[in-house]
């Protein structure tokens, strides 16, 4: 019995981490994001991926050169975090 509780617990956590993980955005949400990056004045990045329920840019790159961490509401495609690398 203890077991199998355990079997279970494990595979819970398993199943959960399974549901946060990085998934790739559906061609026409990609093309909307870069349409915006290229519009907030970005040129180049390196993934974009959905990831906990927001939309992340890694490595965008602005006109001036700094490189950053975006992250995105998924809806608006707003930027809510801006981390400079």
């Amino acid at each position: 019995m203890r077991q199998t509780l355990i079997l279970a617990a494990v595979l819970s956590l398993g199943l959960g981490t399974l549901a946060h993980a990085d998934q790739k955005l559906p061609p026409d949400q990609q093309a909307k994001v870069e349409a915006m990056l290229r519009q907030e004045g970005f040129t180049k990045w390196d993934e974009i991926e959905l990831d906990d329920g927001m939309i992340e840019v890694d490595d965008a790159i602005d006109a001036a050169g700094k490189k950053f961490d975006l992250k995105l509401d998924p809806q608006s495609l707003a930027i809510v975090k801006r981390k400079a690398e």
